[in-house]
């Protein structure tokens, strides 16, 4: 999927659009009917106020046409634009554009700062390994998962784990109830042999204890570049084919350190936690 589709799945139907609406809108827009001006011609322009990736604009088109507006898309999802980027322009009723516009307009603003941030991220690291993995964590907010994973595609990373059931993990809270881990991993190969399997470890020791049942992938938790390093270091030596990844902590500002030390994978939660974005609305009479 190209960045320029990320936006045009099928995650924002008829009935969420509506359930974003009635959050919003739930009885009517009491100071636009109570003024008289639902009906006057309108028309409403988005813009970005700060160069960013853009996420979320073909959710603000729907939102608005629901409203009963029109909308025309001017950017999509996963688009890099300057300051001053025109994203979408509207126009309608005024009662329309009135109750499409606030929830459209922080939709926009908070998706396209996890997708600007996630961006930064895999800038920073790609400049220092260029096929380097940024894939975010499950850490999203719950009930908007698909939003959020729609912004981190928009700036160029993939989940990491989208949930319980299509993942295997092993961490040490699961480690607490085997009382042979080595065999456990091994009966995981062969149980599941289409996944891969990963193990988090976060200490040189517990590499170096689990480096024998050779798993697909050891995520390391909370260690700093230097200890990631150490671990590759440890991985090469041992002549096993396991990718390393870089978890916890992991972001735009330590991301090149990480990718230097020789991470084949980056794990990150920070985007989600990002900035929104900051988005101009002028509506105005048409």
């Amino acid at each position: 999927m190209s960045r320029t589709e990320c936006g045009s799945s099928d995650m924002w139907s008829p009935e969420k659009i509506a359930a974003l609406l009635a959050e919003d809108v739930p009885y009517g827009d009491l100071t636009t009917d109570l003024l008289g001006i639902g009906s006057a011609p309108a028309r409403m322009v988005f813009r970005l106020r700060q160069a960013g990736v853009v996420a979320g604009v073909e959710a603000a088109a729907q939102l608005i046409r629901a409203a009963g507006g029109a909308a025309e898309l001017q950017s999509a999802t996963g688009a890099r634009v300057e300051a001053g980027t025109v994203l979408l322009r509207a126009e309608g009723p005024a009662g329309a554009l009135h109750r499409g516009w606030k929830v459209s307009q922080t939709l926009v603003e908070y998706l396209s700062g996890i997708a600007t941030a996630t961006a930064a991220l895999v800038e920073a690291a790609r400049a220092v390994s260029p096929h380097i993995a940024v894939v975010t964590t499950r850490k999203t907010f719950p009930g908007v998962k698909a939003a959020m994973i729609e912004a981190i595609k928009a700036g160029g990373a993939l989940p990491h784990r989208l949930g319980l059931s299509e993942t295997v993990l092993v961490f040490p809270e699961h480690r607490a109830f085997l009382p042979d881990t080595l065999a456990a991993l091994a009966r995981l190969k062969r149980e599941a042999p289409e996944k891969r399997v990963v193990v988090e470890v976060d200490t040189l020791e517990g590499v170096e204890a689990i480096l024998p049942a050779a798993p697909d992938i050891l995520q390391c938790e909370k260690m700093a570049p230097e200890g990631i390093a150490e671990v590759v270091a440890l991985v090469r030596a041992a002549g096993i084919a396991v990718k390393v990844a870089a978890a916890g902590g992991v972001n735009a500002g330590n991301a090149a350190a990480y990718a230097a030390a020789g991470a084949d994978i980056l794990v990150t939660s920070a985007p989600y936690w990002a900035k929104p974005a900051d988005v101009k609305v002028v509506l105005e009479p048409a």
